[in-house]
């Protein structure tokens, strides 16, 4: 083997490197195209989640709103019924006690007629208290 030889081995050797260098940048160059997808991709998905999630808190900030409100009404309402109801009772209370009142009123003068009608006859009675 002479100098020529070692030269064309060299040659062939740096050509079969630059091709094999070619190739590893041509793999490379596919790798970091398929990485900038993805990450454009991820990019998307995660503008269309927000998106989403922009709108559900949308709904959910109508709902409670919507809840408030008919929370607000159903509270006026019962308020305005006990109301109602708390002013029936007391009218009723006070009929029946001033129907009460009149009864007692009643009965004590009935006592008060027995007892004066029970001590005009002391000789037939006789009370002890």
């Amino acid at each position: 083997m002479n100098d020529s030889d070692i030269k064309k081995i060299e040659q062939m050797f740096q050509h079969h490197i630059g091709i094999m260098s070619e190739s590893f940048q041509h793999k490379l160059d596919i790798v970091v195209e398929g990485h900038q997808m993805l990450a454009e991709r991820m990019d998307r998905s995660e503008a269309r989640f927000e998106q989403r999630m922009d709108g559900l808190e949308r709904k959910i900030c109508e709902v409670d709103a919507g809840l408030t409100k008919k929370i607000d009404s159903v509270d006026a309402k019962l308020t305005k019924k006990i109301d109602e109801v708390d002013a029936k009772l007391t009218k009723r209370i006070d009929e029946i006690e001033a129907n009460l009142s009149g009864k007692i009123d009643a009965v004590a003068a009935d006592l008060t007629a027995h007892r004066t009608d029970t001590e005009a006859h002391r000789t037939v009675f006789r009370i002890k208290e």
